[in-house]
């Protein structure tokens, strides 16, 4: 009763599902996501976030934009008979789930380079490559 919004999360699919917390950081999920890993999308909840705060940037966008987003995020997911695939008995906590994600998770096109293209997709600029949080972060407040 107290979710307030659905945050979707692309990434490489040994680490996101093999370290649920840094403090269980391995080196075979590193090497995969450094070299070349299959990817999922993380689905999570969340209530009301207060702004401002630091770690939230909030933006406008129009109800096109918005659609469009929203086609971009549907578009990730790899699609069986019955819709998004499950990733079987894969979660943080029970609100959250992992399903199986089009494309391949690297070095060169991480979870920050996804969530990029979700941005432009959504009408606000980036810069033109954002591996890092620091950058896309730094990137969202040069250009918006």
């Amino acid at each position: 009763p107290e979710v307030r919004y659905i945050v979707f999360g692309w990434g490489g699919r040994a680490f996101y599902l093999e370290t649920p917390t840094w403090s269980e950081l391995k080196a075979v999920p590193v090497m995969k996501a450094l070299t070349l890993d299959a990817s999922v999308m993380h689905v999570d909840v969340a209530g009301d976030i207060l702004e401002p705060r630091p770690d939230v940037a909030g933006f406008d966008i129009t109800e096109d934009r918005f659609a469009a987003l929203l086609d971009f995020i549907a578009a990730s997911f790899q699609r069986g008979p019955k819709g998004p695939i499950l990733v079987p008995d894969a979660a943080y906590s029970r609100f959250d789930g992992f399903y199986e994600a089009n494309g391949h998770f690297n070095a060169l096109v991480g979870c920050n380079t996804w969530t990029a293209a979700a941005l432009r997709i959504a009408g606000l600029r980036t810069g033109w490559w954002n591996p890092l949080p620091a950058s896309l972060g730094l990137s969202m407040r040069l250009y918006n």
